[in-house]
């Protein structure tokens, strides 16, 4: 697993930033995304992929433990979808 500090201290090493500079990139690029998630919006990072809001509508479920009949709210979820160049890097 790989921190949003690893992340920020790999960055900061190669672009001769300090950590806490190389974090604050990091949490700024991540607080666009999810705004943009709140806004509906898809963010699209080329070469990388695509984060985007799916509605998940409302529906019937189970209670695992007693088996009742339950519904389930409705939701939105963040999906994210890789671009070619992860995919062939991941399976290459």
């Amino acid at each position: 697993m790989t921190t949003t500090n690893e992340i920020a201290d790999k960055i900061a090493a190669e672009q001769n930033l300090t950590k806490a500079q190389a974090k604050t990139i990091v949490e700024s690029v991540l607080k666009e995304i999810i705004s943009a998630a709140k806004a509906g919006a898809e963010t699209n990072l080329p070469g990388f992929g695509k984060f985007k809001v799916k509605a998940t509508p409302e529906r019937e479920g189970r209670n695992p433990a007693t088996g009742a009949a339950m519904k389930i709210a409705a939701s939105k979820k963040l999906t994210f979808t890789p671009a070619k160049a992860v995919k062939d890097a991941l399976n290459g």
